[in-house]
Order: C-alpha cells, then structure tokens, then sequence
C-alpha cells in the first residue's frame, strides 16, 4: 500500500538518502542523466511518500491505483531508486542500471521495469500517453488520479500544448501535472534556446489552474498538491522552481550536468556532500544503500 512519512523532517530525511542512492547509482554505472534526476527528485518524494499518490509495490497493477508517468523520461534514475526503495523489485538490481539487456535502461520502460505506467524518453510523448490515460479514466468513470512529471524544456515541444488543449476541454480534472522548471536543457539556459514566458499565465490560457511553488520546499509541494486536489472541472498544472543538479554542489545550475557522466573522482566528492548534508539526522547515510556491499560502497567513496 501507499507509505506516507509522518512528518516533513522524516520526508527530508528519505530524499537525502534517495539523492545517495540515485548518485551512488549514476557513479557506479558510469552513467545517467544526473542534473534532471536531481531536481526531480523532491517532488517524486512528495508523491511517493508524502501521501498523496494511492498505489501499492505488491500489486503494481491494481485497478485502484492513481498512475504516474515520467514525460521527462531521462530522469528516470530517480524513479527508479523509489521503486526500488518500495519494494517494486530488489534493490540490487539498481546495479544493473543502463547495462546491456538491463531491467533498468537509461529512459522509462514499461515493459521492463514493475511500476513503470509508460516508455517515456521523446519528449512530450509522455505527456500525451498520460492525457491517454486520464481520458480514459473520465470515460469509464474510474476515480484514480494520473500524474505527469515534464521538464520546462519538455515545453518547448508543440506535441505538450496540444495535449493540454485536450485536457481543459474535456475537464479532466483528475489529471496533474508538474513541471520540473530548472530553467535549463541540454544545450543550456531554456530563456536562451526557446523562451517560454510566463508559464503560470500561459497554462492558465490553456484552461488549467495552475499554482506554482519552490519544487525542493517539500511542505510547499505538499500544500500545493492539497490545493489541487480540491479544483474540479479542469486539470491542473503546479510549476515546481527547481535546481538543476540539486544537492552536488559542482553539479547545480550547469547545464553540462543534464547528461554528462560522472568520472570516479567526481562521483566520490557527490558522496561524500551528501553524506556531510545528512549529518543533521544523525547516524550514518551509508546504512540506507540499497544496492552496493559496504566494501563497495566504500571504493566508490575512495575513488
């Protein structure tokens, strides 16, 4: 069943060992998508265990279940580390990510990995295959929620407003939206590649509500979740302002992080930062790895 966290210090506290898990991953394969993995990785917190997404690890099919998708299908290193974390499937496997033939490939499957709704990885597909999936829903009267994660580069794409002309017009408001706003893409700052303007104000003239909050404030994601969740007749979009590379000092805010490998010295020095961050809770961060032996984690450390 669905885990909620009692409070938002225990809320911190499972992000900040997810951020060690999804780094220790990304170094150990010599691979990812770090920047976007760890903007996101707050807000997937918010959904997964700050009791607002129903699901259940047992049963990742259930009919009742509210169903996630990962437009921005890049990031999926940070989904992946909460399904494991979960329950989904074993933690060791987190070893095999992007490795030939992989349960875990480098962009979402969903016919390879439990808990994956869609393959996601063309931008803005993903984002019309969950309207697909809220449309449905609406016609077939069922309650579950879908959730939507994009990147604000992701907006750039034509494919994502026709999607959300879509939706306003049949009313969906069982379906959510949230924009990972880094404000940076692959080729840099998204203000110089492609303007988007006051993203608030144009989802708006779209037909949506939208909010907009600070997407590393966990209190501030949950409210406006909250918040959405009592608007009817018409989807809504929360515009979550993020870092990029949130977390690794020499990672946040460059846009050579959205996909470039870690070396083994740079995947040390992440470690070791978010080990000093997680002292304020007290013990040690490494007991919370879910996929590397003690020795090994310590020669990824070491490196």
């Amino acid at each position: 069943m669905s885990k909620a966290l009692q409070d938002f210090r225990q809320l911190r506290k499972k992000t900040e060992e997810l951020r060690y898990n999804l780094t220790a991953m990304m170094a150990y394969a010599g691979s990812g998508h770090p920047g976007g993995s760890l903007s996101v990785l707050e807000i997937l917190t918010t959904l997964y265990y700050g009791g607002v997404m129903r699901y259940d690890a047992e049963d990742p099919g259930a009919k009742w279940r509210d169903r996630f998708v990962m437009s921005k299908g890049h990031a999926s290193p940070a989904l992946y580390v909460i399904l494991a974390d979960l329950g989904y499937f074993p933690g060791e496997k987190l070893k095999e990510f992007d490795a030939d033939d992989s349960m875990l490939p480098k962009h979402c499957n969903r016919l390879k990995t439990p808990g994956i709704e869609a393959s996601t990885g063309a931008l803005g597909q993903g984002f019309s295959m969950a309207l697909g999936m809220a449309l449905a829903g609406h016609m077939d009267k069922k309650e579950h929620r879908v959730f939507c994660v994009l990147g604000d580069g992701e907006c750039q794409s034509g494919e994502v407003w026709e999607a959300a002309m879509a939706a306003a017009k049949y009313g969906l408001d069982h379906f959510k939206v949230v924009i990972d706003n880094n404000r940076l893409q692959i080729d840099g700052f998204t203000d110089d590649i492609m303007p988007l303007g006051d993203l608030k104000a144009k989802w708006e003239a779209f037909g949506w509500h939208a909010e907009v909050c600070g997407g590393h404030d966990l209190q501030a994601l949950r409210k406006s979740f909250d918040n959405m969740d009592r608007v009817k007749g018409r989807p809504q979009v929360l515009i979550a302002d993020t870092v990029k590379g949130k977390g690794v000092s020499f990672m946040e805010n460059e846009a050579d992080w959205h996909s470039r490998k870690m070396t083994k010295a740079e995947g040390a020095s992440a470690l070791r930062e978010i080990s000093r961050s997680y002292e304020e809770f007290g013990g040690s961060i490494d007991d919370f790895i879910l996929f590397l032996t003690p020795e090994e984690l310590k020669k990824l450390k070491d490196a």
